[in-house]
């Protein structure tokens, strides 16, 4: 099954309209962006959706061997894992987005916001992730100018518990509406579970996955009208990555 993540939500209607529509993720930005939320709304969309994941029961995998922080195989291969069994006691999770901000800073939000995961999405280091409270995705955004081998060339493991590739269009670090070279993310997505993002919309999803086989697919101004959540949008973005499972 394909993972979706709907992302840039600015209000609560937004999340609970991503959980009904069976999202398994819903993003809150945090990042200077337009679509940027100030803490006690994120308070608010996370209360919304229920419990924090830290008081539910999970039943974790058992843990990676040794030698899977040297191998990005295995070690996002398990982190895959351990988000599963994160879906299993909640769906969605929460997860915050941020890119080039102090660790403190990003700790601090979290901590206050009750969110499940953060997302790293500026020039944070791998070894950032590990100063991260919360288990983190590390972005690494693909250029026109980049080969299907030099992305998994900047993949490290030991760090981050899921990678995405998103693009690099763009000031705002994701949210461009401009997708990247999908071979490029096949290539990456042939030896690692991943999160595709990237001008992914609700007509263009089920090719995207043909093609790049993603453990997960993250959408944020492919879901919107006029600069807003359209939850229409959101519900047909959903469906079509179910429709495309069901028919695989």
């Amino acid at each position: 099954m394909t993972r979706v993540k709907i992302c840039g939500n600015r209000q609560p209607a937004d999340v609970l309209a991503a959980a009904e529509a069976g999202a398994d993720f819903v993003g809150i930005i945090f990042a200077d962006a337009p679509r940027r939320v100030q803490v006690e709304t994120a308070q608010a969309m996370v209360r919304a959706l229920g419990r924090p994941l830290e008081v539910h029961e999970i039943a974790m995998p058992p843990p990676a061997r040794g030698h899977a922080r040297e191998d990005e195989r295995e070690w996002f291969r398990h982190g895959s894992r351990v988000l599963d069994a994160y879906l299993e006691a909640k769906r969605p999770l929460t997860v915050g987005v941020f890119a080039d901000q102090p660790i403190d800073e990003v700790n601090e939000i979290a901590q206050e916001t009750g969110i499940d995961l953060v997302q790293l999405s500026g020039d944070e280091t791998w070894e950032d992730c590990l100063l991260v409270t919360k288990q983190t995705i590390q972005v690494v955004h693909v250029s026109a100018l980049d080969s299907p081998s030099d992305p998994l060339a900047r993949v490290e493991p030991g760090f981050a518990v899921a990678l995405m590739l998103d693009s690099a269009h763009g000031p705002y670090r994701g949210g461009s509406g401009q997708p990247f070279d999908w071979e490029v993310a096949r290539a990456v997505s042939a030896e690692l579970p991943m999160f595709l993002a990237g001008g992914l919309n609700p007509e263009n999803v089920a090719q995207a996955i043909d093609q790049v086989h993603p453990w997960a697919v993250d959408v944020s101004s492919g879901t919107e009208r006029d600069g807003r959540k359209d939850h229409d949008l959101v519900r047909a973005f959903v469906d079509a990555v179910r429709r495309h499972d069901a028919a695989d």
